[in-house]
């Protein structure tokens, strides 16, 4: 069974967010230890500050004892009593913050017993150095005390000491201890670090492993697809492309090849009718030329029969303006014809003089003998369509002729600038000019601005340069003012376009029917 394409992408993103959650999830643990071991560690701390603190007012309590003892001066006994304020719950909070650890607490319990004994017998010799020193204020230090040979026996520094010895072994035991948690501390620091980059590490490999191998699949799938459509834009209808994952890009690839199969029957089906317009289109102009040409025939002959003597005038004016519009109707046929092959037949790319072409054009139009025919200096070399061009210049220097009041006086000039990727080619004329109004009208077919009975025209040729001007890519306007002269600009390309659409068959070839 095939995967399709958004069950992977799905699946992908699915395993990104669950490395992702599994990688929050075991630092989150590693955390959880750390933050632990390291709260574990600040409590011993503060178990040992407690302990510190706690003999530090025990001794304070002797040193103050003991100096009392010696000089019987009251002051002496104020580390005495500023150490036993101090001391006020210091034992229980010890005993609550070590009652996890059974021998801990044996040692402070041990600790407080002795204390506690220790303190009878300080309160015991005070009250009685008190009376002795109230009664002769003289007297040495023990002398006259009841319980004398307690303190001559060392009986309360034998206690001290021992209270010292259990606080000391506690403070190993502490310290022991938290040697042990700064160890796990660190290994769970470690571990977290080591783990957290491992889990980190796998996650990127596969989530790359995963993108990676995605992104192959769909840049070969999408290259076939990209290629598949260059050659459809190409015209090349013939190609397929196969794919058989049974996906969404696959849903595509068919209907590119659908398109193109499409688009193949319905060229040939194009080019099949193209074949029969064209073919209707010469049957179609030799029977409507036929007529005409029987009608001009049909005019001679009553001009030969009747002869130039027997003719009256008017009816030779008849049979003349007859004739004329007999030309113009063939002429017609002729020019609906040329615009109907532009872009229909195959279009040769031959290196093209410009300057020796527009020197041709002149020559052939025959151009009268008083006018002025200016080129410039610069004119360029094309790879282009020779006739194309030379029909488009052809018509636009014939029309500056045709439509000049003074044929004979007039000034042509023929310019062309650089555009980038096209040159601008403007014909320039000295001639009546065009108002406003009509400058589109004008490549407009069968569109003309004088009678036609007043000068011969079919209205086709400005219309059928547009359409071969816009073919080659470039565009075509006119600037005029009436009484000032018009000049036709076109553009055109430097190259030959890279990309052509694949060019229709030159049904023109078929050999026309008699005329």
């Amino acid at each position: 069974m095939k995967i399709k394409l958004s069950t992977k992408l799905f699946a992908g993103i699915l395993l990104l967010l669950g490395l992702f959650a599994a990688v929050l999830f075991v630092n989150y643990r590693l955390a959880v230890q750390v933050v632990s071991n390291a709260r574990a560690v600040a409590a011993s701390e503060r178990v040992s500050e407690g302990a510190n603190g706690l003999l530090r007012n025990i001794v304070d309590m002797e040193t103050g004892f003991r100096g009392y003892l010696l000089s019987g001066d009251e002051e002496s006994l104020d580390p005495y009593y500023q150490g036993e304020r101090q001391l006020v719950g210091r034992f229980s909070d010890l005993r609550t913050l070590v009652a996890h650890d059974p021998a801990q607490v044996g040692h402070l319990n041990r600790s407080q017993r002795l204390f506690r004994q220790w303190s009878a017998y300080a309160h015991l010799i005070i009250v009685e150095k008190r009376r002795v020193h109230a009664k002769n204020p003289n007297m040495e230090a023990l002398a006259g005390l009841p319980h004398r040979r307690l303190v001559e026996g060392l009986t309360g520094k034998q206690i001290m000491d021992n209270v010292r010895f259990h606080l000391g072994q506690f403070d190993v035991v502490e310290n022991a201890t938290r040697r042990q948690l700064d160890t796990r501390r660190d290994a769970s620091i470690n571990r977290a670090q080591w783990i957290s980059v491992s889990a980190a590490v796998a996650a990127l490999v596969l989530g790359l492993a995963w993108a990676v191998y995605l992104m192959r699949l769909l840049t070969r799938r999408l290259g076939g697809l990209v290629r598949l459509a260059r050659r459809l834009a190409a015209g090349d209808y013939d190609a397929q492309l196969l794919d058989d994952n049974q996906d969404e890009l696959s849903v595509l690839t068919g209907a590119l090849n659908g398109l193109g199969r499409t688009v193949n029957t319905s060229i040939g089906q194009l080019e099949a009718r193209n074949r029969e317009l064209d073919q209707f289109a010469y049957v179609v102009s030799h029977d409507l030329k036929a007529p005409l040409r029987g009608i001009e025939s049909a005019s001679r002959w009553i001009e030969e029969d009747m002869g130039p003597d027997k003719l009256p005038a008017h009816v030779r004016e008849f049979l003349g303006l007859m004739r004329q519009r007999v030309h113009r109707m063939e002429n017609l046929i002729t020019g609906i014809l040329d615009l109907a092959r532009v872009g229909r037949v195959t279009e040769v790319h031959e290196t093209v003089f410009v300057r020796q072409l527009l020197r041709e054009i002149a020559a052939n139009l025959n151009l009268p003998a008083g006018l002025h025919f200016e080129l410039p200096f610069f004119l360029p070399t094309l790879v282009t369509t020779r006739v194309q061009l030379e029909q488009v210049l052809t018509n636009l220097i014939s029309n500056a002729v045709k439509y000049h009041e003074h044929p004979e006086q007039a000034n042509i000039t023929i310019g062309c600038d650089d555009a980038g990727d096209f040159y601008r080619f403007s014909v320039t004329d000295d001639g009546p000019g065009i108002a406003a109004e009509y400058h589109e009208r004008i490549f407009v077919i069968f569109q003309t601005l004088v009678e036609r009975d007043t000068l011969e025209s079919t209205g086709v040729g400005l219309a059928i340069v547009k359409k071969i001007v816009e073919r080659q890519g470039g565009t075509i306007g006119v600037e005029s003012v009436p009484g000032q002269g018009a000049t036709f600009a076109f553009t055109w390309p430097k190259q030959p376009p890279s990309t052509q659409a694949k060019p229709a068959k030159d049904y023109a070839t078929t050999p026309a029917l008699a005329a």
